[in-house]
């Protein structure tokens, strides 16, 4: 594969300057496009036990592969200073994300320390997680205990071997199915379940999918493969576009659209339509190659070992660790931050929709894996 690979324990750039005159956050903090910061991903772990073929393929996180020491990890406590900050300047969604969340021990804890925030309006955060499922029957009643509200459930297939294709391992979709269960079980809900689509390889599930999950408590969607980092070796004719989605399972169970929950959201929203006219079920399409969404985009992700990365496609991160632990104030993170955000003014899926094939597309991408999705 000629592209390069971001690897997970690269060399830190220098840490971002501190600015001699600081200020106090207001909680409407905007970039260049006047985009606010609402959303902060996590990634709490670089590890995950799937090899998903869009995300971390075996041929490159294979058995020699180098993770992070745990050393370099962010503290729960790291963590949760962080959150404080960007919370500060208007963040009110925290998604905790990997690899693979529910691998790092004692999240738990996390959840709690993450539960105990509040907004700059004095509200409860809306705090999720996305998992493949595989630890999630054991863990969600602890999750929930602890303050966790909803989680997210990856899930490419229905059929048992189509399913181990794309994650390439032996783990069956009764587990998945079962954990997504007691989720709902114990309150995660309502549950999102997200299916990467990928042409010829699992584009056959589409209508599997959808049947099964029509009349749950459960929200499908649909995500088109996307060319995050450089290990999937990503193409363009291997993308199914949320309108060939949308076209297949119209076909048999009408659809009609319908309006965001809010300003930003990543899914577009559409219901089924009964013979009676009501809706009956909802599934959502994520577009970022076919029809981006850069321009309502409001969220940054922290890497593992916490760099800031202001676009799921970026090549570089802000090195916000280093402040951490160079015993930086939380007026001075604050600050730094502030100015990384203004200055913001990232749209690659947009640059990317509008030129297919022109646009040059960066051998530095840094991989899903590191950043979530």
């Amino acid at each position: 594969m000629a592209e390069k690979i971001i690897m997970m324990a690269s060399q830190r750039p220098a840490p971002p300057a501190v600015p001699a005159i600081l200020e106090a956050p207001t909680g409407l903090l905007s970039d260049q496009l006047a985009r606010p910061l609402h959303d902060l991903r996590i990634s709490v772990t670089d590890r995950c036990n799937f090899r998903c073929v869009y995300c971390m393929p075996k041929a490159v996180f294979d058995s020699d592969y180098q993770y992070l020491p745990h050393t370099s990890l962010l503290s729960f406590e790291e963590i949760t200073r962080l959150a404080q900050t960007f919370i500060a300047h208007g963040v009110e969604k925290i998604r905790l994300t990997g690899g693979e969340p529910l691998l790092r021990k004692n999240i738990e804890r996390l959840v709690g320390m993450l539960a105990e925030l509040k907004t700059v309006h004095g509200k409860p955060l809306d705090l999720t997680l996305t998992t493949n499922a595989s630890l999630l029957a054991r863990k969600a009643q602890s999750l929930k205990d602890a303050g966790l509200q909803r989680i997210t459930v990856s899930l490419d297939a229905l059929d048992n071997a189509t399913f181990q294709k794309m994650n390439d391992v032996d783990f069956s979709v009764d587990d998945v199915l079962h954990g997504i269960d007691v989720a709902h079980q114990v309150g995660l809900g309502p549950v999102k379940i997200n299916m990467v689509v990928k042409a010829g390889m699992n584009d056959q599930e589409i209508l599997p999918m959808a049947r099964h999950f029509r009349n749950t408590p459960y929200i499908l969607r649909f995500i088109e493969y996307m060319d995050v980092g450089a290990s999937n070796g990503w193409k363009m004719d291997e993308v199914i576009p949320s309108a060939e989605v949308v076209r297949r399972i119209h076909a048999e169970m009408p659809l009609e659209p319908l309006s965001a929950n809010y300003t930003g959201e990543t899914a577009a929203r559409w219901r089924y339509i009964d013979n009676d006219g009501d809706g009956s079920g909802e599934i959502g399409l994520i577009s970022s190659v076919s029809h981006a969404f850069c321009g309502d985009c409001t969220r940054a992700r922290l890497s593992t070992e916490g760099k800031l990365y202001t676009c799921l496609f970026a090549t570089s991160g802000h090195d916000l660790r280093a402040l951490l632990r160079d015993g930086r104030s939380d007026a001075e993170i604050s600050t730094v931050l502030a100015q990384l955000w203004r200055a913001r003014g990232d749209r690659y899926s947009e640059l990317r929709t509008n030129h297919t094939d022109g646009l040059q597309r960066s051998a530095n991408k840094v991989e899903m894996s590191y950043i979530g999705g």
